[in-house]
C-alpha cells in the first residue's frame, strides 16, 4: 500500500474507532476514496455489533459499500435522524469548512451531513489546507438542473467572480456528467478573497435559481481526521483544538 491510501486508512480507522461507537445505531456512510476504509473498520467491529445498525449512503458507491460487506442498507426518508456520519472531503480549511462535490455526491452528502447528531471528515493530509483552493483547483462543485445551467454559468462568470466556471464533462462519455439526481454539475474556482469566508459565497451562489445544492460544507463538522505520512493522525476539532494520534493497531 502506498503512503496515500496507507494515511487514508489511518484516518477512517481512527475516526472510525472514536466515533463509532456500540449505542449508535443509524450510521451515515459518505463517498470518496477514503470511505472504503471507513466500512472496513466498521466491519472489523464485528457482526454483533453491527446487527442491529442501519447505515445510510451518499450515492451508488457507498451504497455498494454498504451491501457488498453485509450490512444493513436503509434510507434518510425512513432515517431522517442519524447518529454519526463519516465522509471524505475533497479539501478541509482550519475552521473545518470543507469543499466536497469532486465525485457529483454532494446534495445528498450534505442531507446526510445535516441530519447526524456528529458529522465527522476523513482524509489524507493533502487535503489538510489553511484556505479552501489551495490544493483542489478544479473549483466548486455546483450541483444545477439541466434546464438552468447556461443561466447559473453566466450569473457566476458575470456576477459572483468566477470568470472560470464551467459545466463538468464526462470522460469517456460524451456530455456533461450527470449526478445520481439527474443534474448537471458546475465547477466555480474563486480566488482566495472569497474562499477566505466560504459561508458567504455558499450563500450566495445558493440563493441563484436552478442551483440544487452548493459543494462548501460550513460550520458542520465536529471533528476532521487526516492521515499524515509518518503514520500519525492529525485530529482537528471545531473548538480549534488540534490532535496528534498514533496510528491504530
Amino acid at each position: 500500500m502506498d503512503i496515500i491510501e496507507s494515511s487514508k486508512r489511518l484516518a477512517a480507522y481512527t475516526a472510525v474507532d472514536n466515533h463509532v461507537k456500540p449505542e449508535h445505531k443509524v450510521i451515515g456512510i459518505g463517498s470518496g476514496s477514503t470511505v472504503p476504509y471507513v466500512v472496513e473498520r466498521i466491519v472489523q467491529q464485528g457482526v454483533e455489533a453491527n446487527k442491529g445498525r442501519v447505515f445510510i449512503p451518499t450515492g451508488f458507491q457507498s451504497k455498494e459499500l454498504i451491501v457488498s460487506s453485509g450490512l444493513g442498507l436503509g434510507d434518510v426518508d425512513q432515517y431522517p435522524t442519524i447518529d454519526v456520519t463519516l465522509d471524505g472531503a475533497d479539501e478541509v480549511d482550519s475552521q473545518l469548512n470543507c469543499v466536497k462535490g469532486g465525485g457529483a455526491c454532494h446534495l445528498r452528502e450534505k442531507v446526510l451531513a445535516e441530519a447526524a447528531r456528529t458529522f465527522i471528515l476523513v482524509a489524507d493530509y493533502r487535503k489538510n489546507v489553511q484556505y479552501l483552493g489551495t490544493n483542489f483547483l478544479q473549483g466548486v462543485p455546483i450541483e444545477v438542473v439541466p434546464f438552468a445551467y447556461a443561466k447559473v454559468l453566466q450569473n457566476l462568470h458575470q456576477v459572483l467572480g468566477s470568470p472560470k466556471a464551467t459545466l463538468r464533462m464526462a470522460v469517456k462519455k460524451a456530455g456533461p456528467v450527470v449526478s445520481d439526481n439527474g443534474n448537471f454539475i458546475i465547477d466555480a474556482p474563486f480566488d482566495r478573497e472569497k474562499m477566505i469566508d466560504p459561508f458567504t459565497i455558499m450563500a450566495q451562489i445558493k440563493m441563484l435559481t436552478g442551483v440544487v445544492e452548493v459543494g462548501l460544507f460550513c460550520r458542520m463538522a465536529k471533528a476532521a481526521y487526516f492521515g499524515n505520512e509518518d503514520g500519525t493522525v492529525t485530529v482537528r476539532w471545531d473548538d480549534g483544538k488540534i490532535d496528534q494520534v498514533a496510528a491504530p493497531v
